[in-house]
C-alpha cells in the first residue's frame, strides 16, 4: 500500500509541477528540445529549472520501479 501511496504522490507532481505552466506547451518539453538541440546559450538559471520541472518525473520513474520489484 505504501508504495501506491509514493505513485500516486509522485504523478500528482509530475503532472502539475512537471508539467507547469501548461500553456502553450509544458515548460519541460522547451528544456529538453533546447538541451537535445545542443543547449546553446543554456544558463545556470535553464539547468535548474530543468532539473525542478523534471525531478518529479524522476521520482515517478523511481516509484514505478520501486513497485514492480517488489
Amino acid at each position: 500500500m505504501k508504495n501506491n501511496k509514493e505513485i500516486i504522490l509522485a504523478l500528482v507532481l509530475a503532472l502539475t509541477l512537471g508539467l507547469a505552466p501548461f500553456f502553450p506547451e509544458p515548460h519541460i518539453l522547451g528544456k529538453l528540445r533546447w538541451v537535445l538541440g545542443g543547449a546553446k546559450g543554456m544558463q545556470f538559471m535553464d539547468y535548474f529549472d530543468l532539473a525542478l520541472h523534471g525531478f518529479p518525473w524522476v521520482m515517478l520513474v523511481g516509484a514505478v520501479i520501486k513497485r514492480i520489484r517488489g
